[in-house]
């Protein structure tokens, strides 16, 4: 599979933030979400084709037992299942990154990090009218985030711009059908510097106590900023 980087750094998103990690990021995606931080495994996907094998030589020299699998899209790369199988069988933690418009299928996976896109995360003019339809068609699967919360463990996390999201982001979790506790959704504040973070932070805490839900920060921009390889 098209490989774009292994690395050993510490889970800035979600329930298991500050949690020391192996990433392995698959390069490819069936989205172009306008504010995407990794581009070079979306928008412009670049890497190396390792096998399985190859893979799992790189994440056993670190002593760390979680592995998340990001992207881009992981759940599109070929041979996901096997390394996702192969990871389970050695005792890894398997956090799978993904934003939820593809079935599981039974993957193994401990923590399924589910991401569906809201309306803002549709391209601009970059990119033609054609991929912006296919963009919107596909980046919200309510039959698919129903299938991956039915499969184990998962955590629904959104990326806020403002506001007015929330009021999309609870039909989203309505349209599901599924009785999502407040305590399994995380919101995010969109942004790739602390500075974007911080704007957002302030309103987006207070909506997070008035609602139950969970203030999702991004730790790995604050030790390290926005770059490749953290």
């Amino acid at each position: 599979m098209l490989i774009s980087e292994i690395f050993y750094s510490i889970q800035g998103e979600g329930e298991l933030t500050g949690v020391p990690s192996v990433f392995v990021r698959t390069s490819g995606c069936n989205l172009r979400c306008n504010w995407c931080d990794t581009p070079y495994a979306s928008w412009n996907p670049e890497g190396k084709q390792m096998t399985v094998d190859e893979i799992l030589a790189e994440i056993v020299v670190h002593p760390a037992k979680h592995v998340v699998l990001t992207g881009g899209e992981p759940m599109i790369a070929p041979g996901l299942h096997e390394l996702a199988f192969q990871l389970q069988e050695l005792g890894y933690h398997i956090t799978i990154e993904t934003a939820a418009t593809v079935k599981p299928a039974g993957i193994a996976c401990d923590l399924a990090s589910l991401s569906p896109k809201l309306a803002h995360s549709a391209p601009d003019a970059r990119l033609d009218d054609t991929w912006r339809k296919k963009h919107n068609e596909l980046r919200w699967q309510p039959a698919v985030v129903e299938s991956w919360i039915a499969a184990g463990n998962y955590q629904l996390k959104f990326v806020v711009g403002s506001e007015n999201d929330v009021a999309e982001i609870e039909e989203m979790i309505r349209e599901t059908g599924c009785a999502v506790p407040a305590s399994k959704v995380l919101l995010m504040p969109e942004g790739t510097t602390l500075e974007a973070i911080r704007a957002r932070a302030g309103w987006l805490g207070e909506l997070c106590k008035a609602r139950g839900y969970r203030y999702a920060h991004r730790l790995h921009i604050e030790l390290y900023g926005n770059r490749r390889g953290t």
